[in-house]
């Protein structure tokens, strides 16, 4: 078979095959140590390559309730175009990285298991598959380049090399060791001094280990072979670039419960090779023992220990040695040195046991607990739908503007407690954790709310709820558009058979919780409606302008300048009460209303920012719904749930329809269901208005 020109030219131009002598690059252990010399970065340690690794991708900082924040772009997953995207929990990413930042300069918390704690669903395994990737591609970089050796046996038919190496002419190193190692001990910290008075302390290198068993042992006995000669050990070793791996078991390794039967601790520190004992003669032996558990294999890089608090006991003790001293006991051998980042996760329930359990004191100690709660922005949830469900990525269906916002935000609530201040509603506290801005409240006062409920995301609806429910509809309906309203629907109906809602009261509070979301939704879309008849921001913010210098006149007790007469007229106060009576503002609060959106504009002003109306969320709706007012009556879109419309209002309605299409997200089905929703609501709110009357 011929493979097509242009095809090849593709395969020639990746950047495997463009970097692979770079990648297979292998020298003498002169070479290796001029590099070094050169770079000395090449012989970091684990910690020390995870967090620059990540500091690779660069960060952005912003401040939220006053405090400055880090956010890490590697975070954002930039190896598969987002796909395990960590969103909305910037400040829990940023303590971890504080520990990798301490952990690379040696303060202590390299000694330690990171454990990441959270419910189900918070993504924590997604993290710790983050750092998998990262550190594969990081690997593959100039800047992320580490190295290890070989032993090659370079002559033949030499007995005392054959006893040495058996029949193996080239012998890797099992547990990927640094090179250095292989200096003797005063010329390696003689090297290290040299090398680290001219670097900063976060990059000084830090070589504290020995050699493997088997390298120990080579090296040893050709040492004795060579009567101490050096530099003739020397010609025996190869030096290579390792590229980290999860698949090929080189510097990432997993572990995972199993059936507490079948578990056994050698699966994370090597077994002997029975076959071996008889060639080698010893147990013993390091030639007849398979340095490839999960500890050993995960060496330079890192080690994930999935559900690390459902593993047995016997498994847990291993990691207080790992952790603290970073030495494993592999069977019949003296204990190994590792350099490994060692990252765990776990649930709640399990690490309530774990906190219950007095044996376990020692690895307690050992462990920095880092949570991972869920989301509760709705803007940041909604991300985490908007990877899968998107009018681009789902063909066939039309997914209606705000689907995915209301499940987003009824995952919120259930995981919000219930705010103490009596004057706040949980709707309005979930407004104000995703930055919306409500009077009375400022930052402080939201910092406030954090702190007093503490455990809040560490409870409440998993995103996988969600993204099952979703899917279903999907699947599950044959219109052409999935709506908010199938969706919610679909998640209460879930409920009934939910696995980890565990008494009805909570499931009876979930359900509350959607009725609550859908009378939001129903403000949502009238609003939103509205302002597709209106249609015109400039009209608003002239509205807005008007009535910000009507406010400004009246709280200064000046006169406002009438811009076609030129005169100085007293504030309108009819236009100001049209506006304030559209969100209840009663005549008594007035004052108070008009002084608080006049702090709010000068505390602005301070910080030299520029009000924006839609920062409000209330001034914004009165705006909208005044300008709704005194546009409504040029179309009766209450006609459209009665059998007769005319041509002239038809046509209006068209214009709405196509507004919506075009400005909203809305296809030609979701939006004619739209303006009948709202429709509907008008209807209800004439009929309302005529009882009253009578």
């Amino acid at each position: 078979m011929t493979i097509p020109n242009n095809l090849l030219n593709i395969i020639n131009n990746t950047e495997d095959i463009k970097n692979f002598k770079e990648l297979n690059w292998k020298g003498s252990f002169e070479e290796y140590l001029a590099h070094v010399q050169r770079d000395p970065k090449i012989a970091r340690c684990a910690y020390q390559r995870l967090y620059d690794m990540i500091l690779s991708f660069g960060t952005e900082t912003y401040v939220e309730y006053k405090k400055k924040i880090t956010k890490y772009k590697f975070f954002e997953d930039p190896f598969d175009h987002g796909v395990d995207a960590v969103f909305g929990i910037d400040l829990f990413l940023m303590k971890l990285v504080n520990v990798f930042k301490a952990a690379s300069m040696r303060y202590g918390s390299e000694k330690r298991v990171i454990l990441l704690h959270g419910p189900v669903g918070s993504s924590k395994s997604t993290i710790a598959r983050l750092f998998k990737k990262g550190l594969e591609h990081y690997a593959r970089s100039p800047e992320g380049a580490l190295f290890s050796f070989r032993w090659r046996k370079i002559e033949k038919n030499n007995p005392e090399l054959d006893r040495i190496f058996g029949n193996i002419d080239l012998i890797n190193d099992p547990i990927h060791g640094e090179p250095l190692y292989l200096l003797p001990k005063k010329a390696r910290e003689h090297l290290l001094s040299e090398i680290n008075s001219k670097l900063s302390e976060q990059d000084r290198i830090m070589l504290d280990g020995d050699l493997s068993p088997i390298s120990r042992f080579i090296y040893n006995e050709l040492f004795n072979h060579y009567e101490g000669d050096w530099t003739a050990i020397l010609k025996h070793v190869e030096v290579y670039r390792v590229i980290l791996s999860e698949k090929d078991r080189i510097g990432v390794g997993t572990f995972q419960p199993k059936d507490e039967k079948n578990q056994d601790s050698t699966e994370l520190t090597g077994d002997i090779n029975y076959r071996k004992i008889a060639e080698y003669g010893s147990e013993s032996d390091p030639r007849a023992f398979n340095f490839d558990g999960e500890f050993n294999i995960a060496n330079r890089g890192l080690i994930e220990f999935v559900e690390m608090l459902k593993l047995d006991v016997a498994f847990l003790y291993d990691l207080l040695g790992a952790s603290q001293e970073h030495k494993i006991k592999p069977k019949k051998f003296a204990q190994t040195d590792i350099d490994e980042v060692i990252i765990g996760h776990t649930n709640e329930p399990e690490y309530r046991k774990l906190q219950n359990n007095e044996y376990m004191e020692a690895l307690r100690d050992r462990t920095i607990k880092i949570d991972i709660p869920y989301i509760t922005r709705v803007s940041q949830e909604c991300k985490i739908y908007e990877k899968d469900f998107t009018n681009k990525k789902i063909k066939g269906k039309h997914i209606a503007p705000h689907t995915v916002e209301v499940a987003a935000m009824w995952a919120v609530l259930t995981r919000l407690e219930e705010p103490k201040k009596a004057n706040l509603t949980l709707l309005q506290k979930l407004k104000l954790y995703d930055g919306k801005t409500l009077p009375g409240f400022t930052e402080d006062n939201v910092k406030e709310l954090r702190k007093e409920a503490a455990q809040e995301g560490m409870e409440g609806i998993s995103p996988r709820y969600i993204q099952d429910k979703i899917s279903n509809i999907l699947v599950g309906t044959d219109s052409k558009s999935v709506n908010p309203f199938m969706l919610l629907n679909e998640l209460d109906s879930g409920l009934k058979h939910h696995s980890l809602i565990a008494s009805d009261e909570t499931r009876k509070r979930f359900s509350e919780l959607i009725s609550l979301v859908k009378e939001e939704y129903e403000d949502i879309v009238k609003n939103e409606v509205q302002r597709a008849i209106t249609a015109d921001e400039d009209a608003i913010f002239r509205l807005c302008a008007n009535y910000i210098d009507n406010l400004k006149a009246y709280t200064q007790k000046e006169k406002v300048r009438n811009k076609f007469t030129g005169q100085d007229e007293e504030p309108d106060e009819r236009l100001m009460r049209a506006i304030e009576e559209k969100i209840d503002i009663p005549e008594s609060r007035k004052d108070d209303f008009r002084r608080e959106i006049m702090n709010y504009i000068g505390a602005l002003a301070i910080d030299n920012k520029k009000f924006d109306y839609r920062t409000n969320e209330r001034l914004h709706k009165a705006l909208e719904l005044k300008l709704f007012e005194d546009q409504k009556d040029s179309i009766k879109l209450s006609s459209l749930v009665t059998s007769s419309v005319d041509d002239a209002t038809q046509e209006k309605i068209d214009i709405v329809k196509a507004r919506l299409i075009k400005n909203y997200g809305y296809n030609d089905e979701s939006a004619t269901d739209v303006l009948n929703f709202v429709a509907s609501i008008f209807a209800r709110g004439d009929i309302k208005q005529r009882d009253e009357k009578k």
